[in-house]
């Protein structure tokens, strides 16, 4: 049986296949990670940005009510949103993520863009993403990134968080955190799919022990449900469901394309986050540590590179000079 758990260089074990929150509805966001608990997820991998913290803590607050699961059985990623950056605001913000999960502690606390915003108050943020006004605003901030990770650090000192970690970086910046870094530097998240291996970037974390996590698992099949500003690049894309590498190999192990697709990055020690509201698929997500790929049938899928990223902002902040992964 396949390891089912990464460690992070802080010491704290993660598991390899989590529920992600993005795009799940506050409304429904209690249920569903309830569901998705009874259904044997432990890893849930939130957002201050996706807005319903509160209601996922909800949830996982109603589970172990009920006896599915311990707090310690539980593991938490959420991540400090662009506005929040600056010192004074990162230890902020921290407690007030934390208050709206309500389970004493974050397990993973990253930051979630390489790219400061000027400061919105929480308590009136009323515009969803990158947006400051009715206008479609984006304001940076002149923020460095070791002023938010020294602040991150701090988290760290308060018990709040027990790890922490970046999202959406590249190696030049991972490269400078690891020289100042006084806590380690446990998790990267990245999009990451066989359209977008990034290969060396996974080689750069990997080989300084920090654990990688992917978003978007399923590549184009993320994006093309959003708004036409967000979905454009996925349009007239081959789902990687339907490519024929992937329904081969999953013909030969008797199991689904999706399956497959997180299979190929569980098989390298890199975690996944799907979701799913039906719960037959919740079970398959998480069932995919029981079989094995070939060296050969990982190397065929990786070869459907094309470098395509669905999840830009220099894309779709056309307005904005925000080229973050230039």
């Amino acid at each position: 049986m396949s390891k089912s758990t990464v460690t992070l260089p802080s010491g704290k074990e993660m598991p390899l296949v989590g529920f992600g929150l993005w795009k799940v509805p506050k409304e429904t966001a209690a249920y569903t990670v309830y569901n998705a608990i009874k259904s044997g997820y432990r890893l849930f991998d939130g957002a201050y940005d996706y807005q319903n913290e509160k209601e996922a803590g909800e949830g996982i607050r109603r589970a172990i009510a009920d006896g599915l699961v311990t707090r310690e059985e539980i593991f938490i990623t959420t991540k400090l949103w662009n506005n929040y950056h600056r010192r004074g605001h990162v230890l902020e913000m921290a407690r007030r993520q934390n208050e709206s999960w309500g389970l004493g502690y974050i397990d993973l606390f990253l930051m979630h863009f390489p790219c400061a915003l000027k400061y919105i108050d929480p308590a009136i943020r009323q515009y969803p993403a990158w947006w400051m006004d009715d206008a479609g605003t984006v304001q940076t901030d002149k923020v460095p990134i070791r002023e938010t990770w020294e602040a991150m650090e701090e988290v760290v000192d308060n018990g709040i968080a027990r790890s922490i970690g970046v999202s959406n970086f590249q190696a030049q910046s991972i490269y400078d955190i690891l020289t100042y870094a006084r806590h380690p530097l446990s998790s990267l998240q990245i999009e990451h799919h066989p359209y977008l291996v990034q290969s060396e970037l996974v080689k750069v974390a990997q080989e300084n022990r920090i654990a990688v996590t992917a978003y978007s698992s399923f590549g184009p099949q993320s994006f093309v449900e959003l708004p036409a500003q967000f979905s454009a690049k996925a349009k007239d894309i081959q789902l990687l469901f339907d490519t024929e590498c992937v329904r081969v190999i999953a013909k030969k192990y008797n199991v689904t394309p999706a399956q497959v697709l997180l299979r190929w990055a569980t098989q390298r020690n890199v975690a996944v986050i799907p979701k799913s509201n039906n719960q037959a698929r919740l079970a398959e997500n998480l069932d995919i540590l029981g079989f094995d790929m070939t060296s050969e049938e990982i190397g065929s899928i990786s070869a459907l590179d094309k470098g395509l990223r669905f999840n830009d902002p220099g894309y779709y902040l056309p307005n904005h000079q925000i080229r973050i992964f230039a």
